[in-house]
């Protein structure tokens, strides 16, 4: 029996985070720039003839074994991810034989940290499923197919960035528009750049997990009902997004990270649940020991933040950081999108 992996790229999102949530990006429209690194979603899949669908998510310690159908029950909540992605192959490509198959995935980091972890998810299981059938997916379709999925399919909130940034890869600045439009534009950032952003930047993990769902719905209400506040402060995250790509095309690293810190100030400003007094005194911990500027990465609320710092205190200033709980997380950027193999 033919077995099938598949990796996807988790993503650090740098600037324009949130405008890329309907309905702001069909109002208004979205931009957002963002980079892939070295943490991955995987996933493996097993053909077998026992007549079984298993899956397991090794990281969660979640596994079920359901008996092979064309449709599995997606309302128990229980890898949910799993099966909606099975069930959209199932139902777009018209397989009409249920498959007999073991599925195994895992993450690089625990979900809800802010690296869109739950779309690339989708990515990466999708990815595996194309490898097997061979669906005929470019990049354009499995980025849509997996935000399809995800939102339409499971209800699940959030906005459009993380599908296409694990299938594309790299350094992109992504444009949102209404009726679901995208497009994707590949940044080409000098070597020398990519290496300072990597010798700049601490990751560091907060030790919260959290559900991105409240956030966002606040996000989207707020939107809808036109706050004044919430949505200027979204014009201007996008405003900055455009900003902090030519900064970064041109190599002005400490205008970059101090218009990070902008940023994170606006961001704030979308919804009452994005920081916290926790994130508060991170924040500003680091800001003491030196920081240029810094975000949380996703939503907010938890998970992740980024910070950026002179090089030579580096050092310094993940030592303040880890002592106050947390973990700073060594990375590196990648440029290759989500990728599947046979063996």
């Amino acid at each position: 029996m033919m077995i099938y992996r598949s990796k996807a790229p988790l993503r650090l999102g740098l600037a324009g985070g949130g405008t890329d949530v309907s309905p702001y990006s069909d109002i208004y429209g979205g931009a957002v720039l963002n980079a892939t690194i070295d943490k991955y979603a995987h996933c493996t899949i097993q053909e077998t003839d026992n007549g079984k669908i298993e899956l397991h998510a090794s990281d969660l310690k979640q596994s079920l074994s359901l008996p092979s159908s064309s449709r599995l029950e997606v309302e128990d909540g229980i890898l949910s991810l799993h099966k909606g992605v099975y069930n959209r192959v199932m139902s777009q490509f018209k397989i009409d034989k249920p498959l007999s198959f073991k599925m195994t995935t895992s993450c690089d980091v625990p979900p809800g940290s802010g690296l869109g972890t739950s779309s690339t998810m989708v990515v990466a299981i999708l990815r595996a499923f194309a490898e097997w059938l061979r669906l005929p997916l470019g990049d354009y379709d499995m980025a849509y197919l997996a935000y399809q999925i995800e939102r339409v399919d499971l209800g699940l909130r959030g906005g459009k960035q993380d599908q296409y940034a694990a299938t594309f890869g790299g350094f992109n600045f992504m444009e949102f528009y209404e009726n679901d439009r995208v497009i994707v534009n590949p940044l080409r950032v000098k070597p020398w750049i990519v290496n300072e952003m990597e010798a700049s930047l601490v990751l560091y993990y907060t030790g919260v997990s959290r559900s991105s769902d409240k956030i966002i719905a606040e996000q989207q209400d707020n939107t809808r009902k036109k706050d004044e506040n919430a949505v200027e402060a979204m014009h201007r995250i996008k405003e900055s997004s455009y900003l902090m790509k030519n900064l970064i095309l041109k190599g002005e690293i400490v205008k970059f990270a101090e218009m990070l810190g902008r940023e994170w100030e606006n961001k704030k400003r979308m919804a009452r649940l994005i920081s916290n007094e926790k994130i508060d005194h991170i924040y500003d911990t680091a800001m003491k020991t030196g920081a240029y500027g810094g975000k949380i990465s996703g939503a907010g609320g938890g998970g992740f933040m980024l910070f950026m710092i002179d090089p030579t205190k580096k050092v310094e200033l993940a030592g303040e950081l880890n002592s106050i709980g947390g973990d700073v997380v060594d990375f590196h950027f990648r440029e290759t999108g989500c990728e599947g193999w046979k063996l």
